[in-house]
Parts: structure tokens; sequence; C-alpha cells
């Protein structure tokens, strides 16, 4: 299971580093990173997704707390929460498929961020799963490069899971 830690660390240089060199120590592999400035100054936030059970999971918890500059370390893998990623995608548009790619950009929400004779470079933010099903409905004009950051993540106030109503909804869909 892909569990979702968010760590809070002070921005110090080699924090990464020291936990890269952790989990490279241990051999695990890291899924998804992404780091930026917390709420506080001084502060970073690092979302990291990363491969396990429970009981890895808690153990690699424990040892990031024993490294310096480790402020707050929280499995939200089950916690409602906000996520999204952001990913740029450049895709061959020539002029016989450009208005079917800006309709599919269209109904995800996607920005045209470039556009040259034969391509067209996006902009989409969302879920995990909206990415790849961006990915997919463009795969077949030709992709040419994808940057995608790592997914962020915040705690909803709220508690609304909306990933179980989502699955409530899509279930009492099909019942219907």
């Amino acid at each position: 299971m892909k569990h979702t830690l968010s760590v809070l660390v002070q921005d110090e240089a080699g924090v990464l580093s020291r936990i890269a060199g952790l989990f490279a120590r241990r051999g695990f592999n890291i899924e998804s990173l992404a780091v930026g400035p917390a709420e506080q100054l001084g502060i970073s936030r690092i979302t990291m997704i990363i491969p396990g059970d429970n009981r890895t999971i808690e153990q690699l918890t424990k040892q990031l707390y024993k490294l310096i500059n480790i402020l707050k370390v929280q499995d939200i893998t089950h916690i409602p929460c906000v996520e999204r990623e952001l990913m740029l995608i450049k895709v061959r548009a020539m002029s016989n498929n450009r208005s079917m790619i800006l309709e599919i950009a269209d109904i995800f929400r996607a920005k045209v961020v470039d556009i040259a004779h034969n391509y067209l470079i996006l902009e989409v933010t969302g879920d995990p799963g909206k990415m790849v099903a961006f990915e997919q409905l463009l795969n077949e004009y030709g992709i040419v490069e994808i940057a995608r950051t790592g997914k962020i993540s915040l705690i909803r106030s709220s508690n609304v899971n909306t990933e179980l109503l989502r699955k409530t909804f899509n279930q009492n869909i099909i019942s219907n």
C-alpha cells in the first residue's frame, strides 16, 4: 500500500539529503516527493508517497523523528485531505487534431501555456487520478514530454472525506 507522509522540517541545508539518505539506507523508495515553504517562516513541508505496510511506515516515522531538524511527521493516508499535483504536458497538435486536444484540455480545466506550429504545452492540476486520465486521453495524439510534480496534501479541517463521498456517489449510480 502507498502511504502519504507529511513532514514539517526546519528549513536548513541538508535536511532533504538526510531524509533521502535514511530511506536509501533502509532500501525504501520514495515514489513522490514535493517540498516547499510551510505556513511559518523557516519551516518547510515535505509530502512523500512511500510504499509499505503500516508497520514499516511506523518504523520509518520513528526513524525520521531521530533526525535533526524534523519537527512533525504525520501519516495522512487515511485522513481526509485535499491532494493536488501539477503536470505540464507537451503534445503534438497538428491542425487536424488541435481542436480535439483543446476540447480535452477544456474538459479537464487545463490551461494552454505555450503554443507552437505543431505543439501545445498544457498545464493541469488535480488529484493523481485526473493526471492519469488526462495523460491517457492525450496519448493518442503523441505526447512529447511530461513534467509532473509530486503530490502535495493538506488535512481537511472540515473532516469531509470526499474520496468516500465519490465512491458512495458512484456506487449509487451503478446500483440505479
